[in-house]
């Protein structure tokens, strides 16, 4: 049966939905029961019960790519947990700490430990925060700068690393975005080639370092700055500080940690991926590259993550500062953590599953073809990722809705026949960096709150002054990333002239707050 339009109806219904209620999981469940209440002939009560014996549990979790997703981004957030009360971050935090030695230097040593804290957006925010706001407070740093400085290290990094509990996410959604096309192409390959797409993600990571090695700022953050220099108020007077010290992911009192209990289990990790797409993917024939193409990365991630739990609990055990039990305790909280990623990305897998059987992607592609430009396929979906996110306040709720829509959207206007194209790319690269901008400074996002809360700043004076810089990334990605994407400018040459732009602004807009407030004082 042709469905037509029709087909459209349940991820603008969870999109709309998510933007007015917030409720991102709400949404995308009203827009599976919408589409199984199509397939069903628009009886209602059996919509919701295809909904979920036949979308959520036949089509979705009994599928051993998205049930493999799944378990990988379980166990991953298991092993998070485990280097966490290991002591293993904390102790790089401590590392990184001791290289602070002024104002400069210690917000320099925050954005490091922040990148280093690459495994999980959650923990960087909070671990980063704590860590280095006794000595920002001494620095005379305001709090609002460190809740930037946590901030623009979270998601835009974690999203892009291998190793993070973001992985299992993005991996799902691009393969179920190429799979409605007919697009055989090994996921984890195709999220490496889209990294140098995910423009607004590094460049915002490149204007916080341009800002800290030049010693400028601008804007409100300008003004935070001044003021705590001038009378030491790291935060306003009257604002309300958030202030969280987050026991879950902080190792207990007198444990000592190493920075070996991080870098032991996440090495492993990363072998065990690279042998293991080698090892699943090769036969007779095959070169290196062709096996990791074929390999099935749901299957290799999962045997990465369980094998890096294991070692971290081995670790704990043989050094006696995390017993067996309490290992096992961290293990299970960590997967706990996940389980909001858990429903949201098996509600993806369902929406999948109803919008192919209504034909979405065909007649996406069917409409598409001759009329959609390529040239701005990737700007409009930057846009339409960064107002949904930002709306939204959430990056997972985004890519789950919108990267099912633009895939295939991508297919037909660069006619891809069943091959994977540069369009394609780009685009998967403009939806996942595209929702890291709201997840980083809608004020509704759950890493921009726990930003403020680790770094103990005013929630609204930290988004307020973290726009302005947030915005300059964005338009630098938009103009110099992803228009020349879309005329097929290599994103190398982008990445270079945007990181030079970015370099620029700052010394024509930035002004150093110290030298600022010895020039208001002389007047």
């Amino acid at each position: 049966m042709e469905y037509g339009w029709i087909a459209l109806l349940p991820p603008l219904i969870a999109i709309v939905l998510a933007i007015w209620t917030k409720q991102v999981i709400v949404s995308l469940f009203l827009g599976v029961w919408m589409g199984s209440t199509v397939l069903t002939g628009w009886n209602p009560l059996t919509g919701l019960l295809e909904s979920f014996s036949t979308h959520l549990v036949a089509n979705s979790l009994a599928d051993s790519w998205n049930m493999g997703i799944i378990v990988f981004c379980l166990v991953i957030g298991g092993m998070v947990g485990i280097i966490g009360k290991l002591g293993g971050t904390k102790a790089i935090a401590e590392k990184v700490v001791a290289r602070a030695q002024d104002g400069k230097m210690t917000q320099i040593s925050a954005a490091l430990l922040g990148v280093l804290m690459f495994i999980d957006d959650y923990a960087n925010s909070m671990i980063v925060g704590n860590t280095m706001r006794p000595l920002t407070d001494s620095n005379r740093v305001s709090r609002e700068k460190l809740a930037y400085i946590c901030d623009s290290t979270a998601a835009p990094v974690s999203s892009m690393v291998p190793v993070s509990t973001w992985i299992a996410m993005e991996l799902g959604l691009i393969s179920v975005g190429l799979s409605s096309v007919n697009i055989e192409a090994n996921a984890l390959m195709v999220f490496f080639q889209s990294v140098p797409f995910r423009f607004y993600s590094l460049f915002a990571l490149v204007l916080v370092f341009t800002l800290l090695f030049s010693g400028k700022d601008y804007g409100p953050m300008l003004k935070a700055e001044i003021r705590a220099r001038a009378t030491g108020d790291v935060f306003e007077p009257g604002s309300d500080p958030l202030i969280s010290e987050d026991a879950s992911i902080l190792p207990d009192e007198g444990t000592k940690g190493s920075i070996w209990y991080m870098i032991i289990p996440i090495g492993l990790f990363i072998l065990v991926t690279i042998f293991g797409l080698y090892y699943n993917g090769h036969e007779a024939g095959k070169s290196v590259m062709e096996s990791f193409g074929d390999a099935d990365a749901s299957v290799v991630l999962t045997w990465a993550a369980f094998l890096g739990s294991i070692t971290a609990i081995i670790i704990g055990s043989v050094t006696r500062e995390l017993p067996f039990a309490k290992a096992m305790d961290a293990f299970v909280g960590g997967m706990k953590s996940m389980l909001i990623a858990v429903i949201i990305l098996a509600l993806a897998f369902s929406l999948k599953s109803v919008i192919s059987e209504l034909g979405l992607a065909q007649w996406l592609v069917s409409i598409s073809e001759g009329v959609l430009s390529g040239k701005i396929l990737p700007l409009l979906v930057f846009f339409t990722a960064m107002f949904v996110s930002f709306a939204t306040g959430t990056a997972w709720g985004t890519n789950s809705i919108l990267m099912p829509l633009v895939i295939p959207i991508a297919a037909g206007v660069s006619q891809s026949n069943g091959e994977l194209t540069p369009l394609i790319i780009s685009t998967i690269g403009a939806v996942l960096t595209g929702a890291v901008f709201g997840d980083h400074c809608s004020p509704i996002s759950d890493t921009t709150i726990l930003s403020s809360s680790g770094a103990g700043s005013d929630h609204i004076a930290h988004v307020r002054t973290q726009i302005p810089y947030a915005i300059t990334a964005a338009l630098v990605a938009a103009v110099v990333g992803f228009i020349p994407a879309g005329f097929g400018l290599s994103p190398w040459i982008s990445l270079a002239v945007g990181t030079v732009i970015l370099i620029l602004l700052v010394k024509r807009l930035g002004k150093n707050p110290d030298a600022e407030l010895l020039r208001l004082s002389a007047q």
